[in-house]
């Protein structure tokens, strides 16, 4: 079974290949179709802009595709940035605009308010028009100043208290068993699964 990873994203991809190691696929990524159009990701949940580029992925390649959208909820901002985390600080922005946004939204509000989560939605649409998700939340702090040179995006600033260290500070290796990407995609290694067996059966 071939699928497409529906994302450009190099970091992203590298986790996602992690995650899905061991399933019997052929893992292709949009660098196999440089022409792939760019999908607006103009929904305003993770579900939708999960789907949307799976879907559209799919159609466009005719594979399996798989696709993940992530949301930052910080409590003391009102659940900002969610869905917009990724272009938080404008749509050119980079990792470190974000997080220094974030950090000064955050000045001097206390330790026990700045609580928040990540939710990942991994979306899998096959050509012939399945859709299937999975979900995954991660709960920790938004540190005061980043920590750590792993992971990605608000890595450095997610501090999670159980181990006494951000996200970008964890080893990959821990960071892929317990991560909100990690357990979406747990469920979607499931799925995948359960796609490849139906594929068998019809192939027998």
């Amino acid at each position: 079974m071939h699928i497409v990873l529906a994302t450009k994203n190099q970091h992203k991809k590298q986790e996602l290949v992690a995650l899905l190691r061991g399933l019997d696929i052929t893992i292709r990524t949009l660098d196999d179709f440089p022409e792939a159009p760019d999908v607006v990701e103009d929904g305003d949940t993770c579900e939708a802009n999960a789907m949307k580029k799976a879907v559209e992925m799919a159609q466009y390649t005719g594979l399996t595709a798989v696709a993940d959208d992530t949301g930052l909820e910080v409590d003391a901002l009102g659940g900002r940035p969610g869905v917009f985390a990724a272009r938080y600080a404008g749509e050119q922005a980079t990792y470190e605009d974000n997080c220094r946004k974030l950090l000064l939204e955050l000045q001097g509000i206390p330790a026990d308010r700045r609580t928040g989560r990540f939710v990942t939605v991994a979306a899998i649409a096959t050509p012939e028009g399945k859709r299937l998700s999975a979900k995954g939340l991660l709960e920790g702090v938004i540190a005061e100043q980043p920590a750590g040179s792993h992971g990605f995006g608000y890595d450095p600033v997610f501090w999670l208290p159980e181990y006494g260290q951000t996200l970008a500070q964890l080893a990959p290796e821990v960071k892929n068993r317990i991560s909100h990407r990690a357990l979406a995609f747990t469920q979607a290694r499931t799925l995948l699964q359960q796609l490849i067996a139906e594929q068998s059966s019809v192939g027998a």
